[in-house]
């Protein structure tokens, strides 16, 4: 038996937690779904059998999903950041994300069809908003707060004024 990590993510899913998991390794890197685990008896949300919970990475992160029925909702108050490199790999992610059932939100952040946040960002995003030049900074935040999915040009094209 592997020594579990110290601390670990817990989503609650309405049932969806493998699909979920699935999904999450299929489309990031360094992510994988480590061990689905059966309810040893009837509980409120499931029976004696169905998966209860699903051990997963995701980029690295441990998690568990736990189908623990409709009683809990997610919100913005937590979410995956995605660092993305490029135009491309921001595309990637956002589109799996929301083509996959979800839905798109502003500034980049979108939910995925299980109600998890993800908000996918560029680094240049990231870099901009914290320059020291404030005007800089602020150009990039303005045309940022105009957006759904980030687009790399217009935040690059801000940035430089």
């Amino acid at each position: 038996m592997s020594k579990p990590a110290k601390n670990t993510i817990c989503l609650w899913y309405n049932g969806g937690a493998q699909e979920a998991a699935r999904f999450y390794a299929a489309t990031f890197p360094d992510s994988s779904v480590d061990a689905i685990h059966r309810a040893p008896g009837d509980y409120p949300a499931g029976k004696a059998g169905d998966v209860l919970t699903v051990e997963f990475t995701v980029m690295g992160i441990p998690c568990l999903g736990l189908n623990g029925g409709p009683g809990c909702e997610h919100g913005h108050a937590f979410s995956f950041q995605v660092a993305t490199v490029d135009q491309a790999e921001t595309d990637r992610y956002w589109d799996a994300i929301i083509g996959n059932g979800g839905a798109a939100n502003a500034c980049g952040w979108c939910r995925d069809k299980w109600g998890i946040s993800w908000q996918i960002t560029p680094a240049i995003l990231s870099q901009a908003i914290t320059d020291p030049d404030q005007a800089a900074a602020k150009r990039a935040f303005e045309a940022m707060m105009q957006m759904t999915k980030i687009d790399v040009a217009a935040i690059e094209k801000a940035y430089r004024g």
